[in-house]
């Protein structure tokens, strides 16, 4: 194997390993922004039941 070929091998793995990196880093950003909305969800749903709950009260 020339030096060339040894070169060109590790320029591969290195393109091959950040390609996968950033593949994973997409999958775990677009999980993160399902779970930021079920968050955004659930806070809403709290919140409408604290109005509710005070206006019951109020009532």
């Amino acid at each position: 194997m020339t030096t060339s070929s040894v070169s060109n091998t590790e320029s591969q793995t290195y393109w091959a390993n950040k390609l996968n990196k950033c593949l994973y880093q997409a999958e775990q950003q677009a999980k993160f922004m399902n779970l930021q909305a079920e968050v955004d969800c659930l806070l809403r749903q709290l919140q409408d039941m604290k109005v509710q709950k005070s206006s019951e009260t109020n009532s």
